[in-house]
This record gives C-alpha cells, structure tokens and sequence, in this order.
C-alpha cells in the first residue's frame, strides 16, 4: 500500500474541513434552539444498539443498510445506527410514553450506512429531524410541513423551495380495492414509481381487474400537478374506496392550510409518489430547490409506530442530511473575520482579549514569525489596547 493510499478514506465517507465544520455547528446551534421554540425537546440516542433492538418494527427495512458488529462485553450482534428516527420512535414509545399526551422531538448526530442511498452521496450523513407523536390529526401533518420550510429556509433555501406531496393510501386503497396480491402489488408500485404507462396497462390488463380499478390505477401515475390536480383526482377517483376518499380530503385540507401557511413555497400533487410505501401510512412529501430532483428534505405520517414496543402511536416528522447541505458551500474564512493579537506579556493585553472574546469575537494570537490576514487587529495606543481595522497582513 503507497503512501497516498493509507490515507484515503473509504468509498462514500468524507469529512468536514473548517470553513464547512464552523458553519455546520452553527447552523445545529441555529436550528435546533428554533425546534425548541416549537415545543420540539432534544433527544440523543447512542450511535449502537443491540441488533434486534435497532432493528425492530419499520426498522427491519434498515438491515442491509446497517453495519454489524460483536459485543465484546456480552457477546450479542451489535449494530451502527442507519437511521435516526426508529431510534427516536423507541425513546417516545418506551421511555417517554407517559410524559404528555402529544410528544413534540427532535435530533441531530451521524449515521453510518453499508451503502450511499443514491449515487454520490454520502454514507455518513448528519441527520437532523423533528417528530410529533400521538396526533393523528392533519395539523401536525401541516405542523411538520412548517418546520421543515422553516429549518430550509435557516440553512439558506429561501428561493424557489418545491414541496412535492402525495399519499401513500390512495395506492394502497386502490390495491386493496382491486383484489391485488401482494406480488401484483409490488409489480405495480414499481411501475408507478417510474410512471411507465405502457408497463402500467399492460399489468392493469394481465391482472384481469375491473373496469373502475383498471382506469383509477392507469389514471394514478397522471396524477400530479399544482393544486388543480386535486379536483381532477376526486373526479378520476370518484368511484374509488373510502380509504382512497379519505386520503383526498387529506391532500386538500393540507392544500388549504399551505396556500396560508406556505404562500411563498410552490406545491405540487403527485398522487403516484410512493416514497416509503412499506414504511409511512399516510402524507409523505419531500423538499427540492426548482431544477433540482435531489431532495432537501422529506418525511411522512407513519401511525402505529411504537406498537413493538408496546405502545403504538401516531406520529409524523421529517429529517434532512444538515452536512450535504453546508459541507461545499461556500462560507467566509473565519480569520478574514478575526482580530489577530501580537504574542506578549501584557496582562492589560490579556484582559482586554479576554473581554473580547467574552464578547464572543474570535481573537487570534500571532505568533512569532507567521502571517496572518484579517481585517482587525489589537494594538496598544495611548497606553491602552484597542481593535482598529486594517485589513493587511501583519508578520510577527
């Protein structure tokens, strides 16, 4: 092994240099102190649980994306958490299940995944996200929405924010409705992901289903616009179950609080967005910036989550990868804002240094024989120190 190749890092991990570090911590400080202002209470969960634990419930999904490892104390599989939220869903089912009828929560830290979710990026993201647990109402739908904008529009996507919504229970109904088995039904759903009309008919036709059920599943994967798409799948889907009803009086109450709510954000339908089938129960929805299909953020309504633990519950959240969002913008060198301080022995000096950087300034001593350029510094005029700009490098 050469030199160089000691020190790369493994595929789909990376590492955060200073610029990008000192803004990620300030952003954590920015958005989790605004969470709370929400009535969100922080949570840490550990980085590992034992295996069966970490992987209880919708968690099973996580397997393959979970790294493997032996206690060395007990001997038991433990693994590195992929995801943040079931751990989450356990600490509000398990330990926090009698503190308040709705549990508002929140979290940020790393998670490790066995491979990248998509092509180029990370496996080791920081996830940041916000849950509301026990509410099965739209509110906390709309509530989750809010914040998710708002926590966006903290780390900088304040212009031309797209929230793509849909509803995992119009398919879900309308399978159910058609009599799929579970094989059609996942035959069907991949289809609709792609929305590959020709496939999408061709299966409608090989399945033999009714006329209703054939034209509302080829009608599905069309369905997706501005909030005029609504009208026309209540139209389309006329005929479909109440399950399917209910679902579509959930995307307009949520297109009527939004156009309150949310004027400046645009929102799209998409009936035929599936993300998290086997996960999420109801609203799923996911944040872009315009041009862009790489999502900024997403979430969902997934009830019942806690009933492994003994305690189900409705819940709905969101969570973004906070480091993908700061790791390679571009920030301001911190020493361009900094006072810079020659090396002596001053007490006056280190006083006045001292109440600067209480001030919460950054004051950077200049040691002997280096260069720095800021555009403060501390000098002693009149037999007292003050800061005056100067903006040229000084050499010690």
């Amino acid at each position: 092994m050469s030199h160089t190749e000691r020190w790369l890092l493994p595929e789909g991990i990376d590492e955060v240099a200073p610029e990008a570090a000192a803004r990620l911590e300030l952003l954590r400080r920015e958005l989790i102190d605004r969470l709370q202002t929400w009535g969100y209470q922080l949570v840490t969960p550990p980085l590992v649980e034992y295996l069966d634990a970490l992987l209880t419930g919708p968690a099973k999904m996580l397997e393959l994306q979970t790294f493997k490892l032996i206690d060395e104390m007990s001997g038991r599989l433990l693994g590195i958490r992929a995801d943040m939220t079931p751990q989450v869903a356990r600490i509000a089912a398990h330990k926090l299940r009698d503190k308040q009828e709705v549990l508002r929560l929140c979290y940020i830290g790393n998670v490790l995944k066995t491979l990248p979710v998509c092509q180029g990026t990370s496996r080791n993201p920081t996830q940041l996200g916000a849950e509301i647990y026990g509410h099965s109402g739209v509110e906390s739908d709309m509530e989750i929405l809010q914040l998710m904008v708002e926590a966006l529009t903290i780390i900088g996507i304040d212009s031309e924010m797209v929230i793509d919504i849909g509803h995992v229970g119009i398919y879900r109904g309308l399978a159910e409705q058609a009599g799929l088995n579970a094989e059609q039904e996942r035959a069907l759903f991949n289809a609709l992901q792609r929305k590959a009309q020709p496939e999408i008919a061709e299966l409608v036709k090989e399945y033999g289903l009714s006329e209703d059920s054939s034209a509302m599943l080829l009608a599905l994967s069309e369905l997706n616009g501005d909030v005029t798409v609504l009208a026309t799948a209540e139209q389309l889907l006329a005929r479909a179950s109440t399950d399917v009803q209910q679902a579509l009086q959930t995307l307009r109450s949520i297109a009527t609080m939004a156009e309150q709510r949310l004027p400046a954000v645009s929102i799209i339908f998409d009936l035929a967005e599936l993300r998290g089938y086997d996960y999420h129960t109801g609203l799923v929805f996911a944040a872009y910036q315009a041009g862009s299909a790489r999502a900024l953020a997403m979430g969902g309504r997934y009830d019942g989550i806690g009933e492994d633990f003994g305690h189900a519950q409705p819940a709905t959240g969101f969570s973004l990868d906070l480091k993908d969002m700061v790791a390679n913008s571009v920030t301001a060198s911190q020493e361009q804002d900094a006072i810079t301080a020659q090396w002596c022995d001053d007490p006056q000096q280190h006083a006045m240094i001292q109440q600067l950087r209480d001030q919460g300034e950054v004051v950077i001593y200049q040691l002997s024989d280096t260069t720095i350029v800021t555009n403060k510094t501390l000098v002693k005029q009149d037999n007292h120190w003050q800061v005056i700009e100067t903006g040229t490098e000084k050499r010690g």
